[in-house]
């Protein structure tokens, strides 16, 4: 009784805000910093989309876009369950570029949930392990984490999955993707990572955020030259 007492005060005198509405205090049944209201308004995707790239098609149109019809990409399938629009972007911003670690933690909720609910429902076929998008060692030391790695941890958690972290390198401090159009994005990261030791059959590349899909491209061809035969990729939103 009093070990329940005392876990409470944390509650008590630091009740949990809502990331994105700043409502305070949250309803102590809600579990993740985010109210129910906001969580309804998210931008989930819920139109008929790309059956590779996860691009949104229009209703009646076939089950691949025509630019992975003309020029497939590497991996075979992108999960990505909200729209890369408010508030998803900011919480990205803030997490990543602001070390706002409860926006970061309410991400991974948001996409570990989104992802047990699809495998559930037999919509979704695990992997053997999942591969973080790596940060250069410049990058990671000025950052101070890998934010792809953070999104991986709740989702190997909750899965059951291992993350392979070690031997998946970025060997290029390539510029910002953020900051180039899309063929600059496909020419910054063309053999940006090295997969130096052996990798399952079936993996998911995870991710923040997918925009042109170079990156994860980029990442899944080294993958599939160290051995996976399958990829997927795995992201919170996508652009």
């Amino acid at each position: 009784m009093v070990y329940n007492w005392l876990k409470n005060i944390p509650w008590v005198l630091y009740p949990a805000t809502c990331v994105a509405c700043g409502q305070a205090p949250l309803a102590r049944t809600w579990q993740r910093d985010l109210c129910e209201a906001c969580h309804a308004a998210l931008p989930w995707r819920r139109g008929p989309v790309c059956a590779q790239c996860g691009t949104a098609l229009a209703g009646g149109e076939a089950l691949h876009c025509g630019s992975c019809l003309a020029a497939p990409p590497a991996y075979d399938r992108v999960f990505a369950p909200l729209g890369y629009a408010s508030p998803v972007g900011a919480l990205v911003t803030g997490f990543k570029f602001h070390g706002r670690l409860a926006y970061g933690r309410v991400l991974g909720e948001l996409l570990t949930e989104a992802l047990a609910s699809a495998q559930a429902a037999g919509a979704l076929v695990l992997p053997a392990a999942l591969v973080p998008v790596p940060l250069h060692r410049a990058r990671l030391a000025g950052r101070g984490f890998n934010q792809a790695l953070e999104l991986a941890r709740p989702v190997g958690r909750r899965l059951g999955l291992p993350i392979l972290a070690r031997g998946i390198r970025r060997r290029q401090d390539t510029p910002a993707q953020s900051t180039l159009d899309a063929r600059a994005r496909r020419a910054n990261v063309r053999g940006a990572f090295a997969v130096e030791r052996p990798v399952p059959a079936r993996v998911a590349i995870v991710d923040d955020v997918v925009t042109t899909g170079a990156t994860v491209d980029a990442l899944a061809r080294a993958l599939r030259q160290a051995g996976a035969r399958e990829v997927q990729v795995w992201a919170l939103a996508r652009a």
